[in-house]
């Protein structure tokens, strides 16, 4: 199967990059926002993006121009937005969101749609559990920065057919990513290796053992990571850290996945990190 046309909702950090890449590559993209105001806003910060690269030299004004002329933004659902190849859901970290999304994908796109989901963690299989198409329904989780980075977890569920892996494993070849395969599973590979750490670094911070300069220092110098793990929690979000945490904790049953507390009170208190301006950091404009 081709994919020559795809529906992005969420035009977040996520689904900007996600939209971005895809029409970097010459395929047509809706980028659907919550309203018509939040999908402009996706593409302003696509927008963003590709002027700095060309900035950088590392485009020409012209494929700039032509990536977005392959994007068309929208702020509502219907059956014209929904006529797509394939689907990708890039909406926050929660289930009731997600589930809600699927269930009008399946309602509105053609039987030949497959519906993937950007999650992070959450149980692919359970979202395509509540559509007529199971077997279409597929993981594909993109990291951050997605015009970066070049890995793509393809996350197959129970239920996902051959022909399904096979255009998604296919697709993101075709936009430049190194897609790899993998099981169904709680936080998959990246997460379930990448985010204990993250909370673990958050506990030292939290038992006193280091402020967190050494901490993200110890990280860059020690381990040679680009970034420390207290800096990364605010690039990724801290209310994501801990949605991600808990699926682990609730999907393992074991206390090894336990939020620290200190992350939860990050979170109540609106100290998102990067994006709330305030995290672990209070270094951001």
């Amino acid at each position: 199967m081709s994919i020559k046309r795809v529906l992005v909702i969420g035009p977040g950090q996520m689904g900007a990059g996600i939209a971005q890449v895809m029409a970097q590559s010459g395929i047509n993209v809706v980028l659907q926002g919550y309203d018509m105001n939040d999908a402009k806003n996706g593409l302003a910060r696509i927008t963003k993006t590709l002027a700095k690269g060309v900035a950088r030299g590392k485009m020409t004004e012209e494929n700039k121009e032509k990536a977005l002329n392959n994007i068309t933004i929208v702020g509502e659902w219907n059956s014209a937005n929904c006529d797509v190849d394939l689907a990708i859901e890039a909406v926050p970290e929660n289930k009731q969101l997600k589930e809600g999304i699927f269930k009008k994908l399946d309602e509105l796109c053609p039987a030949h749609t497959i519906l993937a989901t950007n999650t992070s963690s959450l149980a692919v299989v359970a979202l395509g559990a509540i559509t007529k198409r199971p077997e279409k329904v597929i993981g594909m989780h993109f990291f951050s920065p997605v015009h970066i980075m070049k890995l793509v977890e393809v996350i197959v569920s129970l239920a996902t057919n051959e022909e399904t892996i096979s255009t998604i494993m296919q697709l993101a070849t075709d936009i430049g990513k190194t897609p790899v395969r993998m099981n169904d599973y709680p936080g998959f590979v990246g997460n379930r290796i990448m985010i204990p750490m993250l909370n673990e670094a958050i506990f030292t911070l939290y038992e006193g053992v280091a402020d967190k300069e050494t901490i993200d220092n110890v990280a860059k110098i020690g381990f040679n990571h680009p970034i420390g793990p207290l800096r990364l929690c605010d690039a990724i979000g801290n209310d994501t850290v801990l949605a991600i945490m808990e699926v682990l904790h609730e999907g393992f049953g074991d206390s090894k996945y336990r939020p620290c507390p200190l992350l939860r009170k990050m979170v109540e208190a609106g100290y998102l990190g990067k994006k709330s301006g305030r995290g672990f950091y209070n270094d951001y404009k």
